[in-house]
C-alpha cells in the first residue's frame, strides 16, 4: 500500500480529494467525483493508490484549501463503539446516564451507529442548537477505516483489511441519550461525528496500540489516553462485527473515547456556543471544531 495521508478538500476552483504532502493539499480528483473519490480509491485498493501518487494533477497550498471530513458521503452509518476504556466504562456508569447494561464494564463489544448525515469535517461547527436539552458532550475516539470487503475474519488476520485510521469526535446529547434508552438518537443529530484532517493509510502507522488521543475543550486537557488501554482492542472489534455482518470498504469503527468526558465532571461540564473542541491524536493530527 502506498503510505499516504489522504485528504477531501475545496479549493476555489471546487471540491477536491487527494492527499497531504508537506503544507500542500496534492490534487487528485476534482469536480463532483470527488464526493466519492476517497471511497472509490479505498475499494479499488493498492494500485489505486499508487495512482494517485504518480498521477496527480497539481499541488495547492494547504492554507488556501478548506479541509473536508475525508469521506464526506460515507457509504453508510459509522460503526461505534461504547464503554471500551476502563475508566471511563466507570465514569460513565456512574453517571446515571447509561441505561444499557447493569455491568459497568462490558462483558462483549457495545456497538451502535451514528448515521452518515451527522458527519463533519475539520472547522466545520458542531450546531449544539439542535439538542433542546442542552446537554452536548464530547467523545474524542481513534477511528478504524476498512479496506476490503470481509466476513469471519479472525483477529489473527484484522489488521490485513484496515486501510487506514482518521480522528472522529463522537459528540453526544446526553439526555437524548439517557431518554431514549439507546444511543442513536442522542449520537445521531446532523454535525455530531466531527472527522478528519486526514485518513493515514495503515502504513504510516507502525504501531497503532502506541498512539496517544488528548481531547481539549477551550484549550484544557480533559482526555488523554493510549490506543493500548481499549478493552477490546480493534483486532477484537473486527473479529466481533465481521463475524455476523459483511464489513464494507470505507467503513468506518469509531474505537470508544477515554475518561474524561463532560458528564464525569460533578455538574456535568457541558457544550455550548462559543466552545472549541479540540481532538489530537498521534500522527493523524489536529480535528478542531467550534460549537455553536
Amino acid at each position: 500500500m502506498s503510505t499516504l495521508k489522504i485528504i477531501s478538500f475545496v479549493t476555489a476552483d471546487g471540491p477536491a480529494a487527494g492527499f497531504l504532502d508537506g503544507s500542500d493539499a496534492v490534487v487528485c480528483v476534482e469536480g463532483a467525483a470527488a464526493r466519492s473519490a476517497v471511497l472509490d480509491v479505498i475499494a479499488s485498493g493498492p494500485e489505486a493508490l499508487s495512482r494517485w501518487r504518480d498521477g496527480a494533477l497539481r499541488r495547492v497550498p494547504l492554507s488556501q484549501v478548506r479541509l473536508l471530513s475525508p469521506i464526506p458521503e460515507p457509504c453508510r452509518d459509522i460503526f461505534c463503539i461504547g464503554k471500551n476504556y476502563h475508566a471511563h466504562a466507570a465514569e460513565f456508569h456512574s453517571s446515571g446516564f447509561d441505561s444499557s447494561a447493569k455491568e459497568a464494564v462490558p462483558s462483549h463489544p457495545v456497538v451502535f451507529t451514528k448515521p452518515t448525515t451527522s458527519v463533519c469535517g475539520p472547522g466545520d461547527v458542531v450546531r449544539a442548537s439542535l439538542d433542546p436539552t442542552q446537554s452536548v458532550d464530547y467523545e474524542g475516539e481513534l477511528g478504524v477505516v476498512i479496506g476490503t470487503r470481509c466476513f469471519g475474519v479472525k483477529a489473527a488476520d484484522a489488521f490485513d483489511h484496515v486501510f487506514g485510521y482518521v480522528i472522529v469526535n463522537d459528540v453526544t446529547s446526553r439526555e437524548l441519550q439517557r431518554r431514549h434508552n439507546q444511543w442513536v438518537i442522542g449520537k445521531g443529530i446532523d454535525t455530531f461525528c466531527p472527522m478528519g484532517p486526514w485518513i493515514a493509510t495503515a502504513d504510516e502507522v507502525s504501531d497503532v496500540t502506541a498512539l496517544e488521543l488528548v481531547t481539549e475543550i477551550n484549550g484544557e486537557v480533559r482526555q488523554h489516553a493510549q490506543v493500548a488501554d481499549l478493552i477490546f482492542d480493534i483486532p477484537t472489534l473486527i473479529e466481533t462485527m465481521s463475524a455476523t455482518m459483511t464489513l464494507l470498504p470505507g467503513d468506518i469503527i469509531a474505537t470508544g473515547t477515554p475518561v474524561g468526558v463532560g458528564i464525569g465532571f460533578k455538574p456535568p461540564r457541558y457544550l455550548g456556543p462559543g466552545d472549541m473542541m479540540r481532538v489530537s491524536i498521534t500522527g493523524l493530527g489536529v480535528l478542531e471544531n467550534p460549537v455553536g
